[in-house]
């Protein structure tokens, strides 16, 4: 691919994105029109649909939780998983977090996950300086996540 190619390619995409994507609020890829954070936990139908949408949205976690992550979480939290789709996957390790104990226990483990995560972030930060105002913001929202894990305990159980 030679430089023309690219800056022809950059010209299309740039023109789809003004054209389809501007104010709309389904697409968020970047996390710039994040969803109301200060929303509570009740609001949804199932608390497995709440939690999800707080701890798997990268755009609210600021981080990416793959099917392998969902698995090794599941594992350190004492259960095995297949591998399915993420949001099966996080649904079946909601049925196995069925007391407060072993809530507990997956709230424990995506904790270390995120934390790191969040120091993958720094080690970045600390190689690319100037990456900084894109990583502290995905550090703070993932910091945001694992203050909730309290709330959590509290309103499920």
């Amino acid at each position: 691919m030679n430089e023309n190619d690219i800056n022809s390619l950059r010209e299309e995409f740039a023109h789809i994105n003004e054209k389809n994507f501007n104010g709309n609020p389904a697409f968020c890829s970047d996390g710039s029109c994040d969803l109301d954070e200060e929303s509570d936990l009740k609001d949804y139908p199932s608390y497995t649909e709440a939690l999800y949408a707080k701890i798997i949205a990268p755009s609210v976690s600021g981080i990416y939780i793959s099917r392998w992550d969902i698995k090794e979480i599941a594992l350190a939290a004492g259960d095995s998983m297949a591998i399915h789709p993420r949001k099966r996957m996080f649904e079946l390790l909601m049925k196995y977090a069925t007391s407060k104990e072993t809530m507990q226990a997956v709230l424990d483990a995506l904790e270390h996950h995120i934390e790191e995560k969040i120091a993958i972030y720094n080690e970045l930060i600390e190689a690319f300086p100037s990456s900084s105002n894109i990583f502290q913001s995905k550090i703070d929202k993932a910091n945001k996540v694992i203050k909730i894990f309290p709330e959590i305990i509290k309103e499920y159980f």
